[in-house]
């Protein structure tokens, strides 16, 4: 149904074109659009009232702020990897740095947690403004995905932008987030993160510490909670399972993101670290292009045969106006 509402809604645009050539982990809005914004809208606010950008959200329901902090104690930790996985991500060598105690969020920060500042603030993200964000091809049935099939990221064609898409529509204009109010908020740009831990009084962690906090106080550990990936034949995060990109047997439990409280992970106590969705940190990829942010942690979509990324050390990056169906952040605050 979802997907034959979006058929009626969206114009054509032409294909994206992506630097990344492996797996598509980082998709940018740097990009071209080629279609009309005012033209698709006016369709959006037809007399027949097929589609509607309007969040159908319960604006009399109040949602608090959930997300408990845990204090990551100062002292001097090693991160980085000499087990080097992805050369061209610059995940090694390891290192010593310090630390000073900070806090960072138990939780990645959830739809009701980002509905509640959105409340309060009328704050409007990136993906509104723009008028779209990128929609991964599960989530979109065989016709759709047929139609718009030269429509598609160019090197990770299992991306498509859909126009209508942001945080309160994960799938395209027609979607909600009623029944998701406990997982993690999506299609948010790094400037919206910065926001929303601004308005909490908090940042967002550099990079350093998101990788410390992922290890939990312990030195080299491949995950979260150490270095085997189903330790007692366990799921401990949720990434792919099966064959991507046509077929996950979820049998960790979930097709796309679980809610935030699941998969505890490691010693301090954290949850979500790796799988879920990536975390956008503080830092930028490098000083020759600081619109490029470092995001850690992988995503649900991430298997090994080809996105290898939810290690503590491994790392990627998008442009800070970016958005995706796989990406969110969680806060952190100085000690």
């Amino acid at each position: 149904m979802l997907a034959s509402i979006i058929l009626i809604c969206i114009l054509q645009f032409k294909i994206i074109e992506n630097k990344e050539s492996n797996c598509g982990c980082s998709i940018d809005r740097a990009q071209k659009d080629n279609y009309d914004r005012k033209l698709f809208y006016n369709v959006l606010q037809s007399e027949e009232g097929e589609c509607s950008t309007d969040t159908k959200v319960d604006e009399n329901e109040v949602y608090e702020v959930t997300n408990d902090m845990v204090l990551i104690p100062g002292r001097e930790y090693y991160i980085g990897t000499d087990d080097i996985i992805i050369k061209n991500d610059m995940e090694g060598p390891e290192k010593i740095i310090k630390l000073d105690s900070f806090y960072v969020d138990k939780y990645e920060v959830s739809n009701s947690d980002f509905s509640h500042f959105t409340k309060l603030t009328n704050y409007k993200t990136e993906a509104e403004t723009f008028g779209d964000s990128f929609v991964f091809v599960l989530f979109l049935n065989n016709t759709f995905r047929d139609e718009m099939k030269d429509y598609r990221v160019l090197q990770a064609p299992w991306w498509y932008k859909i126009m209508g898409t942001d945080w309160k529509h994960p799938y395209g204009p027609d979607s909600d987030i009623l029944d998701a109010m406990n997982h993690p908020v999506i299609h948010v740009s790094w400037n919206d993160a910065r926001a929303y831990c601004k308005w909490r009084g908090a940042r967002l962690p550099s990079e350093a510490e998101w990788e410390v906090a992922c290890r939990g106080g312990h030195r080299a550990t491949k995950y979260p909670w150490g270095d085997k990936l189903f330790p007692d034949k366990k799921h401990m995060a949720n990434i792919w399972q099966g064959t991507f990109p046509h077929h996950n047997s979820e049998k960790d439990g979930y097709i796309g993101t679980n809610p935030v409280h699941l998969f505890q992970q490691n010693d301090f106590g954290l949850h979500n670290m790796a799988g879920n969705v990536w975390e956008w940190t503080e830092d930028s990829w490098s000083s020759d292009n600081p619109k490029e942010k470092v995001k850690k942690g992988g995503s649900y979509l991430c298997h090994r045969s080809y996105c290898y990324r939810y290690r503590c050390s491994a790392r990627s990056h998008n442009t800070d106006d970016s958005s995706a169906g796989n990406l969110g952040f969680r806060c952190a605050k100085s000690a």
